[in-house]
């Protein structure tokens, strides 16, 4: 069965560069999983191996955040993060500088695809309403978001699989990925303030926002404004659950799986948001996408082809075990199939060296700033920007991505090697 499982993973993975395969309309998702059903189908992966391959700790603690998150969106926490932000009576510079501290503070805890999906048309039409150029802020959104990720096992979904595979301590994780987080998002900052120095004003031309009617909520002052309005209580309870989350992880030597699960179950008891609601925002086809994979990868990994492949690399004198190729390894996958599909072809090279998962984790997430498609933040930011008439081309976003990966990465790598945080 070898011959197809080896057709079926490339195919999959043809399909994770492309973003679908020619000819069907199948994105990415449908990709994984019309790949686990052929395997199972064919009986090239019997239905108990395909069920073992699926990580369970993984994909319980990325339902549990996503449910948090709901909570949140739900209770209009982000939009009123983003409109307190807009509102701040500041130059464009310290606003920018204010963006990228509060987005990469949210994105530590609650995801970096779901504050950008929340934050950003939000704060399109507060920046034209300030007539401010929304692109730099919105740019700015996204690396922030995807650098504040890279702080802590359960900022992005890459590093909730590699913290539960491998086991990972959390604060130890933190220790290691604090400092060359900081300093990234303050270079960020810089060269995102230096490359649109005195291009801050709204060019002409550029339409007013057109806010559908289900992002838009009556202020006090009975004029529309955008986003839902903030429910203190809701929001309170997401925002309680969340800390008490956060330092159970810190401090609780308990499965950080089965405490996010007992959260987020509390959250869906409520007397006032409905479970159909708070589900509904539940990024289902991820998961669906994670447990494709996990068969296709699993199988893949029993005929024994990648073990001989990296041992023959090896000999070769390429060691994908050691730091620096593993390190550019992740970053060249991570820009050509995504950077989900990339950890789980890596994973079982990072447990080699004691700095190999920190290194996994941070290299793949920074990555994702290069180009548009390197991660799905950024392509929500620009496809709400598109909403309102707003073009981020793929120069545009690269002016800033190139320089802010490469001086992130290089921060990253600096870090690793002088061992910052390590036990």
């Amino acid at each position: 069965m070898t011959p197809v499982i080896l057709t079926v993973f490339a195919l999959t993975y043809l399909g994770m560069i492309l973003g679908g395969l020619p000819f069907l309309k199948l994105d990415r998702t449908g990709v994984a999983l019309l790949g686990a059903i052929a395997l199972v189908a064919t009986e090239a992966v019997s239905e108990q191996a395909a069920l073992a391959a699926i990580h369970a700790p993984t994909l319980i603690l990325l339902f549990s955040f996503m449910v948090v998150s709901a909570q949140l969106r739900l209770g209009g926490f982000y939009d009123w993060a983003a409109r307190r932000l807009g509102a701040l009576p500041v130059r464009p510079l310290v606003l920018l500088g204010a963006l990228i501290a509060v987005a990469a503070s949210l994105s530590a805890v609650f995801s970096n695809d779901i504050v950008c999906l929340a934050m950003a048309p939000v704060l399109a039409d507060l920046c034209i309403a300030r007539r401010l150029d929304p692109v730099p802020f919105l740019l700015a959104l996204a690396c922030a978001a995807n650098l504040g990720s890279a702080a802590t096992l359960i900022g992005n979904p890459q590093n909730m699989l590699i913290g539960e595979t491998l086991h990972l301590s959390f604060p130890g994780y933190l220790a290691q990925a604090a400092l060359p987080v900081v300093l990234g998002l303050l270079v960020t900052w810089g060269l995102i303030g230096l490359l649109t120095w005195g291009r801050w004003e709204l060019p002409a031309g550029v339409p007013a926002p057109s806010v559908h009617s289900d992002e838009r909520g009556p202020n006090t002052a009975g004029h529309p404004e955008p986003g839902r309005p903030l429910n203190r209580w809701q929001s309170a309870k997401g925002l309680v659950v969340a800390a008490l989350l956060f330092a159970a992880f810190l401090f609780v030597p308990w499965p950080r799986d089965l405490m996010a699960l007992a959260g987020a179950g509390l959250l869906l008891t409520s007397r006032r948001l409905h479970s159909r609601r708070m589900l509904g925002l539940v990024d289902w086809e991820l998961l669906v996408l994670f447990m494709g994979l996990f068969i296709i990868n699993g199988a893949l990994q029993q005929t024994g082809l990648p073990a001989q492949a990296v041992a023959g690399l090896a000999a070769a004198g390429v060691d994908l075990q050691a730091p620096a190729p593993l390190f550019a390894a992740s970053f060249l996958l991570s820009n050509l199939v995504s950077n989900v599909p990339a950890v789980m072809l890596l994973l079982p090279l990072a447990s080699a060296h004691p700095q190999g998962a920190t290194l996994l984790a941070l290299s793949s997430t920074l990555a994702g700033n290069l180009f548009i498609v390197g991660s799905i933040a950024n392509i929500i930011v620009v496809q709400a920007a598109e909403r309102r008439g707003i073009r981020i081309s793929w120069r545009r976003h690269a002016r800033v991505g190139v320089p802010v990966t490469v001086a992130t990465l290089g921060i990253a790598a600096v870090s690793l090697w002088l061992g910052v945080g390590a036990p």
